[in-house]
């Protein structure tokens, strides 16, 4: 995984309208990048909606708030609407991103084991080094947290 102090790598995905996007086009803004495993799915679904709950908080700290998973751009749309998201969700099936990051990664389910996505945030700053990164995050706290940090460290 990734560490702070290191140039976050740039990528381009879909959006979940299919529009091209790629992390270099927020350069000179701060971005909580997150990763999570599925769309629709307890965990996630309640950390999208913490960040989505504290959007207008993000957006006050000029901070572009990004997630990405492995889902279609069709599973972003509609875990968008039905959960009326309003920041981005980059769709990432060929795991270009999740790899750049570290975040796939082997996990143990039931005393099964298998490769994943672990759930974890960085912080990147306005000139595209990762301030902070949060491994193995918790998604009923995760967008307090950044959203503490954001405000801490203007």
């Amino acid at each position: 995984m990734l560490e702070a102090g290191m140039k976050a790598p740039d990528f381009t995905l879909p959006d979940k309208d299919g529009n091209l996007v790629s992390l270099s086009d927020f350069a000179g803004r701060r971005v909580v990048l997150y990763f999570y495993p599925r769309d629709n799915t307890p965990g996630c679904t309640r950390q999208a909606c913490a960040f989505a709950g504290a959007y207008e908080d993000f957006k006050a700290l000029d901070a572009v708030v990004i997630g990405v998973s492995k889902d279609s751009a069709a599973s972003h749309q509609e875990f968008a609407e039905k959960h009326g998201l309003p920041f981005l969700l980059l769709s990432d099936p060929e795991l270009t991103a999740i790899q750049a990051y570290g975040v796939w990664q082997e996990k143990k389910n039931y005393g099964k084991v298998s490769m994943g996505v672990i759930r974890s945030t960085f912080i990147i700053g306005p000139d595209g080094v990762i301030e902070k990164v949060m491994p193995k995050v918790k998604p009923d706290t995760n967008a307090a947290d950044v959203l503490s940090y954001l405000q801490a460290n203007p």
